[in-house]
């Protein structure tokens, strides 16, 4: 449920232009895609992140080899984008700026205190856990000499054959139970990370109120207000047309252009009106 916050819309004053990323997901009514866009460093690293983790949680679910191959290939992944030096700090000041916002709606008549508590519980989870951790996410896993061995290789065609890694080889024809146990504990390093980024992720796509729109001839635009901080730009519609976004935008102007492709594939502009939904998030 929401708590009493105005919308917010995320708008990179850089001016970027790319196509949006897709999340797909079911629809009470029609079979909509979810396509999101971020607008600052901070949150396209903390989507790459989350893209990252539900491959992993999928990956690592399943009983083949060849699907934990891949799933350790994420996580070498998750250890390459959560690097970033400053990545743990920022985070923890946007769980903890997030908690003193939340506790000034403490005893406000209009906010909904059980969901406002839930809120606060899991922020102060998320910063608990991502304070405890040592160093930067995943760096526990490189004190595994095998698992670096692999990780050194993952990334080279053919790097992993049996004759290069025998004693991964001899892992993967291990049973699937302790492949996955293996799995579970390796994951567990890269918990708070994953925790930090569900729940301000989830704040920042709850700010934001979806709108529905229409792009007049494929084209739309929208003037953003001044002296506000966009973050994350959220676009659905009906995946039945093979329509797709392409954003750009800086902190005044977003536009947005419907794409199709082709016979050959190539995304040519959409001339006919499109309905789509809009959500602007901060």
């Amino acid at each position: 449920m929401r708590v009493a916050r105005t919308p917010c819309e995320t708008i990179d004053s850089a001016g970027s232009h790319a196509l949006a990323a897709p999340v797909h997901g079911p629809h009470p009514a029609f079979a909509l895609v979810l396509y999101e866009y971020p607008f600052h460093e901070g949150i396209r690293t903390m989507l790459r992140l989350e893209h990252l983790f539900e491959r992993l949680r999928l990956l690592a679910a399943r009983e083949e080899a060849m699907d934990h191959h891949f799933a350790l290939a994420t996580i070498f992944e998750i250890m390459d984008v959560a690097s970033r030096a400053d990545l743990k700090s920022d985070l923890l000041k946007e769980l903890e700026r997030h908690r003193a916002l939340l506790q000034t709606y403490l005893g406000h008549p209009g906010v909904d205190a059980a969901s406002l508590d839930q809120w606060l519980t899991g922020l102060e989870q998320a910063f608990d856990g991502l304070n405890q951790l040592q160093g930067k996410a995943g760096q526990a896993l490189t004190a595994n000499d095998w698992l670096m061995s692999i990780r050194s290789r993952i990334s080279i065609p053919g790097g992993t054959c049996a004759f290069d890694l025998p004693a991964y080889h001899a892992w993967q024809q291990k049973p699937a139970g302790e492949r996955q146990h293996d799995l579970a504990s390796w994951v567990a390093t890269l918990a708070p990370l994953a925790g930090a980024l569900r729940v301000l992720l989830g704040l920042l796509r709850d700010s934001g109120r979806a709108q529905r729109m229409i792009a007049t001839g494929g084209q739309y635009q929208q003037s953003l207000p001044q002296g506000k901080t966009y973050q994350l730009l959220r676009v659905r519609l009906d995946g039945a047309g093979g329509l797709v976004p392409e954003i750009s935008g800086h902190r005044l102007l977003v536009s947005i252009r419907f794409m199709r492709a082709d016979a050959d594939g190539r995304l040519r502009p959409a001339s006919g009106d499109v309905t789509f939904e809009l959500t602007l998030c901060a």
